[in-house]
């Protein structure tokens, strides 16, 4: 009987472009022709890119192309019949690893090469300095696969809740109050858990910040360091604005044998796992669990035949310090565990390229791994407000199972949409109560916006959930920032005019 075909990857490539003189700024089509080809050396056998019979990029947010899978297969010498451009979302590149595995198993692809690269630095700089980019014509993307739903709905789009950087707080807070911390405890909590992610990026030599920071220059308030919404200082964002790309190439264990890869370069996809939240903020079952991360991350582990305490290494996903403390929550880690959280250093400080940041994430990944063979390593990716999830669990070991096969996703999303989610008010009247909240800051530091998610007390829809805006008091949004505001009892109108409700404590 010949052996399975597993999935394996067994070429990465990254690279990272830090210089601020625009007359070195590459664009998209190099970075990835760069990396793809880092990839290929990575791999140790030349004359695998033109042999590649799929192609996956990932979506561009900086400088698309109309046609980016035409320009990276020309400049690639390469022929794929199978093209994928992505939609956006951070789980991306993981969600095309885990299908593209299954594509190997099943016989429909033979070489693949999954890659991305975003460039918002180069692209923000020249804007500023009314520079104008020698590159290939930006433009529409002819066609993107996946899901391309929007991340809000028009209600908590009208009361500002359409950004990460405003809505990750919104989970934030409630973490804070559902695990009983002040906001003193809560802020050295947060500082501690980031600064660990600094030190692994003072290590990458990928990272876009390599500084080490300390919990106190990430949490303490100051002009480089300024509140963007309460609870978070800049440096616990993601950072977008960098110029990074990186590849991934995969095959299966027979066609890797017969292309002559070293085994040595292998690292086997022992198991995957890929689910949706509630696609609306409004609709989940509370703000601070995700069960969609417990149920990808436990389907990737039981594929794997292993346990959160038998992995090694792992990254979860860290846009904002709630995505890191969703995983850890689900997956029944301490917060505390000796284990890194991240292998690169993480969205703020190894960087934060767009859609692309799980691709950095794998590779560096992939290389812990073939330093320590009898490791294993989870991963993990989301998108948009913590509302899709995709893990992979690797190992450079061959997995001890003879078959390969990936759940359909579709069969744990049925439970997840199943759950019943709370009542919800789209015009909310009455005596009302603080569920979570935050508050977003000028660039000059000044509180400017209160979002509210919050519950009806008495009256016709007793404990309906709601989003609202808090009058533009600031007295008030300050008060919201300096004590508990969760569990706030006040008054919740619906303003015709504006079409919001407005919480009043």
């Amino acid at each position: 009987m010949p052996a399975p075909n597993l999935p394996v990857i067994v070429g990465v490539g990254q690279y990272v472009n830090r210089s601020r003189d625009l007359s070195e700024a590459r664009e998209p089509l190099d970075m990835i022709d760069t990396v793809a080809r880092a990839a290929q050396d990575d791999a140790g056998v030349q004359g695998l890119l033109p042999r590649i019979d799929s192609l996956q990029v990932v979506n561009i947010i900086a400088w698309p192309y109309p046609d980016t899978l035409g320009l990276v297969a020309e400049r690639l010498g390469a022929r794929p019949a199978h093209r994928i451009y992505s939609t956006i979302g951070g789980e991306t590149p993981q969600r095309l690893i885990n299908e593209t595995a299954e594509r190997i198993v099943r016989g429909e692809t033979s070489l693949a090469l999954l890659c991305g690269a975003e460039v918002l630095h180069s692209v923000r700089r020249a804007r500023k300095e009314g520079v104008k980019l020698p590159w290939h014509k930006r433009g529409v993307p002819r066609e993107m696969v996946g899901d391309n739903r929007i991340g809000f709905s028009e209600v908590e789009a009208r009361h500002g809740a359409v950004m990460p950087s405003r809505v990750y707080p919104l989970f934030e807070n409630a973490l804070r109050a559902h695990l009983g911390l002040s906001l003193e405890q809560h802020r050295q909590r947060l500082g501690a858990l980031y600064q660990r992610l600094s030190t692994v990026a003072a290590d990458n030599p990928y990272a876009w910040f390599p500084d080490p920071l300390s919990a106190e220059e990430i949490t303490t308030v100051s002009p480089d360091n300024r509140m963007i919404c309460f609870p978070y200082t800049k440096r616990m964002n993601a950072i977008m604005e960098v110029d990074q790309a990186a590849a991934i190439i995969m095959t299966g264990s027979q066609t890797a044998r017969e292309l002559g890869i070293p085994e040595d370069r292998w690292a086997y996809l022992w198991g995957c796992g890929d689910a949706n939240d509630k696609w609306f903020v409004s609709d989940r079952i509370d703000l601070h669990s995700s069960p969609a991360i417990h149920t990808a991350t436990g389907r990737a582990l039981g594929m794997a035949g292993l346990t959160a305490d038998e992995i090694n290494f792992f990254d979860l996903y860290s846009c904002f310090p709630a995505a890191v403390q969703l995983a850890i929550g689900e997956l029944g880690l301490a917060i505390d565990d000796p284990r890194p959280q991240t292998v690169t250093g993480g969205l703020p400080y190894a960087g934060g390229p767009g859609n692309n940041y799980v691709m950095h994430s794998v590779t560096t990944a992939v290389a812990r791994l073939r330093e320590n063979p009898e490791a294993a390593a989870l991963v993990t990716g989301l998108g948009w407000f913590a509302s899709k999830h995709s893990v992979g669990v690797y190992s450079a070991r061959r997995p001890p199972g003879e078959r390969w096969q990936r759940t359909d996703p579709e069969a744990d999303q049925v439970k997840l949409e199943a759950m019943e989610s709370p009542p919800a008010v789209e015009q909310a009247e009455g005596p009302a109560s603080v569920e979570s909240y935050t508050v977003q800051f000028s660039r000059e530091g000044e509180p400017e916006l209160g979002i509210v998610i919050g519950r009806l007390g008495d009256g016709e829809k007793p404990g309906a959930r709601f989003i609202a805006n808090t009058p533009p008091d600031s007295d008030l949004l300050w008060a919201m920032t300096r004590q508990e505001f969760i569990g706030t009892s006040g008054r919740v109108h619906h303003d015709a005019g504006s079409g919001r409700n407005v919480f009043q404590p």
